[in-house]
């Protein structure tokens, strides 16, 4: 047992659960509203939308796997530098629009959107669906990084796991999304001074970048040829989903205005700069000696590293910054999945006529449900690479990418179409999961005697988007109803601050 680490992992860990509490009563709404406890009153300014999507978006995923995948795999786990910067132009043109027309509809879920849109229970049910399965993985993703940073103070057994679940899921419940938008500052915080001291300490320890670079095999170094396909496909298929997951929709739709929207997208891109820096961890750990756990396997390599390279009370530190890490997102994750389940599964099949308390009260609970969901993925679902967990979700949410980000431009697609296309998209995707183990969401696509391995989340979105536009002209040539829309185009540029704004800025 590593106490001094313990120690201030404790002391940490315990700070961010007070201020969890604390957060109900940060410039307190009536948390018995789900606008309320949601999306905080959608009351949230450029300083707390910033650090909220840096927590909500930047999780475990990014300091255990990803250093984790580039130390078991060599170059390929780079993607995920690209990736993130490809994603902020396209969320800057598309996330504006969502929020202006949720704001102008008191839409809480991206399902919400596509019911008023296309007039379609079925495409809004689906859209919830996908939702709430792939977040169950990703939520699984940031609890793995919780238990391999305990392990490594020497903490093993499930009852350490179910302690920080229950913590989690308790302040989730009392102070909704206002608790992970709190702690992501002290988050981000953490994380900024751990990344810092380790990219100068840890490369003066090992002799300089040229050691590190010089230690690393030279097949890890650069990709493969046939490793092309898989890199490119990854890095685009990962930018367009990661907006379509209701954790990034709820911290867009908590923005208090639409240019609180447009300016994050211009500011995240810093985070893409610590996130090169942390891939480089992986390095580091080859260049350090560090030896897959067989436990944990090469998401050991981190808190190994850490444990090697600094004293005991700075892993400590840096441990806390990845467990916090793992808990603003996973709040985030199990909320917006709530909204879902309540919006657009309980009170649109179970419950019409449900009073506002009702429906708070349902959110709060279904949001214990996910989590307990999430514990089951990672007792049951192969955890070797953790970050296939959150490319399987990509797989799934990426589907519903035709329904929200296409249908924010144009009404053209046909409700029938677009649910069609999602089917297609779900059974084609989950199918090359399968055929995979599991183990890898990159497949190896044979066309014409050729082997192209990619993303399978592209390869099924293509597959998608293929039927929705043919079953769409065949829809609209033989006028086969498409519904109501229920938005008009000026709802889609919307800048007044009205609706959801029902008290002061949350800056």
């Amino acid at each position: 047992m590593n106490w001094p680490a313990l120690s201030v992992f404790i002391v940490l860990f315990l700070l961010v659960t007070v201020l969890g509490f604390v957060a109900a009563r940060w410039r307190k709404g009536d948390l018995g509203l789900i606008q309320e406890w949601g999306l905080g009153g959608g009351r949230f300014g450029t300083i707390v939308t910033w650090f909220l999507l840096g927590g909500d978006l930047y999780t475990a995923y990014t300091f255990i796997a990803v250093p984790a995948l580039v130390f078991g795999s060599g170059a390929i786990g780079f993607y995920a530098l690209p990736y993130t910067i490809i994603v902020y132009p396209f969320v800057f043109a598309v996330m504006p629009r969502l929020w202006s027309v949720a704001r102008c509809h008191g839409y809480i879920t991206p399902a919400d959107f596509v019911r008023g849109r296309y007039d379609s229970h079925g495409l809004a049910l689906a859209v919830a669906f996908t939702g709430i399965l792939a977040t169950m993985p990703y939520i699984a993703l940031q609890l793995v990084g919780i238990e391999v940073v305990l392990a490594a103070m020497g903490i093993s057994g499930d009852l350490p796991l179910i302690i920080a679940f229950a913590i989690l899921a308790a302040f989730t419940y009392f102070s909704g999304l206002r608790a992970p938008a709190l702690i992501a500052v002290v988050k981000d915080t953490l994380i900024y001074v751990t990344v810092l001291v380790a990219v100068i300490v840890i490369p003066i320890r090992l002799g300089g970048f040229g050691h590190i670079f010089a230690a690393v095999p030279p097949a890890k170094l650069l990709l493969a040829p046939g490793q092309y396909s898989a890199y490119a496909t990854l890095a685009l298929g990962s930018a367009m989903a990661l907006f379509m997951y209701p954790h990034s929709i709820t911290g867009v739709l908590g923005a208090q205005r639409r240019d609180v929207v447009r300016r994050n997208m211009a500011f995240l891109p810093a985070y893409s700069f610590l996130l090169g820096v942390i891939a480089l961890l992986g390095y580091m750990a080859i260049a350090a000696g560090v030896k897959p756990n067989a436990a944990y396997g090469a998401q050991w390599a981190v808190p190994a590293l850490f444990n090697m390279m600094f004293p005991a009370w700075f892993a400590g530190f840096a441990f806390a910054a990845i467990a916090i890490g793992a808990l603003v997102p996973a709040s985030i994750m199990s909320i917006a999945a709530a909204n879902l389940f309540t919006r657009n599964i309980y009170k649109e099949y179970f419950r019409r006529d449900c009073t506002a308390s009702q429906e708070s009260t349902v959110a709060k609970t279904a949001s214990l449900v996910v989590k307990g969901g999430a514990l089951l993925f990672i007792l049951f679902a192969p955890t070797q690479y953790a970050i296939n967990l959150q490319l399987l979700g990509g797989v799934w949410i990426i589907q519903t990418l035709p329904a929200i980000g296409i249908g924010l431009y144009t009404r053209w697609l046909h409700r029938y179409a677009l649910l069609t296309g999602w089917a297609v998209g779900m059974a084609l995707g989950s199918w090359m999961a399968l055929s995979q183990g599991f183990k890898s969401s990159v497949y190896p696509l044979s066309i014409g005697g050729f082997s192209i391995p990619g993303y399978a989340a592209l390869y099924a979105l293509i597959a998608n988007l293929v039927v929705a536009a043919i079953l769409s002209w065949v829809f609209n040539a033989a006028s086969v109803a498409a519904g109501t829309d229920k938005t008009q185009q000026a709802d889609y540029t919307a800048e007044a601050p009205v609706g959801l704004a029902v008290g002061p800025s949350l800056a």
